[in-house]
């Protein structure tokens, strides 16, 4: 299990660090063209991953064609609409504050649920009022002014929430690795005509970006994606979600480390509360389930 955990530490690492990408990238190139060739060579990258994908993930569900394609289309169509709203407001904050926005997705997919009826734990919601705390001072100036980048990695959320809510449906329908390859194609087809169309990047402008670019396509979508089947094929679900909360600490220290960002005392109270709030709201469900179980043994030994 400590390999697991170890492989789904790095994973959390390479997301952290891929918010200090995405801030670098759009120093020289718009939204759509950072999203087209990064989500573009993820998919190169994966096809060449795909046996050792599948040694570790093997085929689950067989779907037709036009059940994989609807799929991917509402996956990718989601995850394009999150990843557009996350780059573009990287380029007004800073990668360790949308790092820790951008997390709480973890906090809005268990709220996102009571849509379709899912249940809630009392946890999920302590979590959430922390979480808010914490936004309200990470964001939020004296002047009760929030910045148009926290506007819109705050928008991204949502929708980074909906995808992992949509994920959990369309995994039941088709295989998992086809349905992420396949979002990984729709992504980058729906950025290329604002690439083509409105932002006409330089092959200069495209160099400058080349490094970042690279780290997005072959680091954050390929790689983690393999390492992250790798991992959580033996993982904990209590120890995944905690790793995974890892990744808004991770964009703070490789903000700070790379371009110098810093936070306030303010902002750091806020980004406490905000780790507080989605560390409950992860591990809700397994806190659940642990006394559950503590209810039917102590049920168990009164019969006894």
């Amino acid at each position: 299990m400590w390999r697991s955990n170890a492989l789904l530490l790095v994973v959390t690492a390479i997301w952290g660090m891929g918010f200090v990408a995405q801030r670098l990238g759009m120093e020289h190139v718009g939204v759509f063209t950072y999203n087209a060739l990064r989500f573009g060579m993820g998919v190169l990258a994966l096809f060449l991953f795909l046996p050792l994908v599948r040694r570790f993930e093997p085929l689950r569900a067989k779907a037709s064609p036009r059940t994989l394609l609807k799929a991917s289309l509402l996956a990718g169509g989601l995850m394009f609409i999150a990843s557009t709203l996350q780059t573009e407001g990287l380029a007004y904050t800073t990668a360790g504050k949308a790092g820790f926005i951008t997390g709480l997705y973890v906090v809005l997919v268990p709220l996102l649920g009571l849509v379709w009826g899912q249940r809630t734990h009392a946890a999920t919601w302590v979590g959430a009022v922390l979480a808010v705390a914490g936004l309200y001072l990470l964001s939020v100036n004296e002047a009760l002014q929030v910045s148009r980048g926290d506007w819109l990695v705050l928008a991204s959320a949502f929708f980074w929430a909906a995808h992992i809510q949509a994920l959990g449906f369309l995994t039941q329908k088709a295989d998992p690795v086809y349905i992420a390859i396949g979002q990984f194609v729709v992504v980058t087809l729906l950025s290329l005509p604002g690439m083509l169309g409105w932002e006409r990047p330089a092959l200069a402008e495209i160099s400058s970006a080349g490094g970042a670019i690279l780290y997005g396509g072959l680091m954050v979508v390929a790689v983690s994606f393999t390492l992250q089947v790798i991992a959580q094929r033996d993982a904990h679900p209590a120890h995944a979600a905690v790793i995974m909360v890892m990744e808004s600490v991770f964009a703070v220290l490789a903000g700070w480390l790379v371009l110098g960002e810093s936070l306030s005392l303010r902002g750091f109270f806020g980004c406490t509360l905000m780790t507080a709030g989605m560390l409950l709201s992860a591990l809700a469900p397994h806190l659940h389930a642990r006394m559950g179980l503590s209810a039917l043994q102590v049920k168990a030994g009164e019969k006894q």
